[in-house]
């Protein structure tokens, strides 16, 4: 059992889950295990190049960062636990015990995260009902989106990145997985917000 699944290994998915990793020394966090599907083939990091992106040097691949995150995630925090090679099928459960289906395993979660972009179709069966028109792309790109509020879909479930609704830009990506990841730490922390900072030794 995991306490959070996080399914989508792009931008935002990884965003949440280097958070995840780094609270490792907060009380809350002794026994929480967390989860990736690191799922790539259609992230829109297949074909991306960045120059405009605070921190990530100009001509910077969006392959290469696919990759150099995932080993970013396994270097720094090797207790979260990355799923490779699988492809999430069906979502279905409820608050504190979710079935994950994917084309090869299934796993059960406490709380479920998806961050597997704004195409159309939607193709995790389980959370049709919560497929909308993407509110902030334009219309003949036909995206779609995950009715929520503030990354909250129900009970249990999150969504982040262009999923939620967000712009196509990198950084917005990252800041809604991490924003999402936050939150989450903080209702594990018993309400108490949460941001996780490291700092230069002095």
């Amino acid at each position: 059992m995991f306490d959070i699944l996080i399914i989508g290994g792009g931008v935002s998915g990884v965003s949440a889950a280097l958070i995840f990793g780094s609270a490792k020394e907060k009380s809350f966090m002794v026994d929480k295990k967390i989860g990736l599907i690191a799922h790539q083939k259609n992230s829109s990091l297949q074909k991306a190049i960045f120059n405009n992106a605070y921190g990530i040097y100009a001509g910077k691949l969006g392959i290469e960062l696919l990759d150099e995150s995932l080993a970013h995630l396994s270097n720094s925090y090797p207790h979260v636990t990355q799923i490779v090679e699988e492809k999430v099928l069906h979502i279905s459960g409820e608050f504190g015990n979710f079935t994950i289906t994917t084309n090869k395993n299934s796993y059960q979660s406490k709380l479920v995260m998806i961050g597997i972009g704004a195409g159309n179709p939607f193709t995790i069966e389980g959370l049709e009902n919560y497929v909308i028109p993407h509110k902030k792309a334009a219309p003949e790109k036909n995206r779609i989106q995950l009715a929520n509020n503030d990354h909250l879909v129900t009970e249990g479930i999150y969504v982040i990145g262009t999923l939620a609704g967000h712009r196509s830009q990198l950084v917005i990506a990252a800041g809604s997985g991490a924003s999402a990841a936050t939150d989450i730490l903080t209702l594990w922390n018993d309400g108490k917000p949460v941001q996780v900072h490291d700092a230069v030794k002095e």
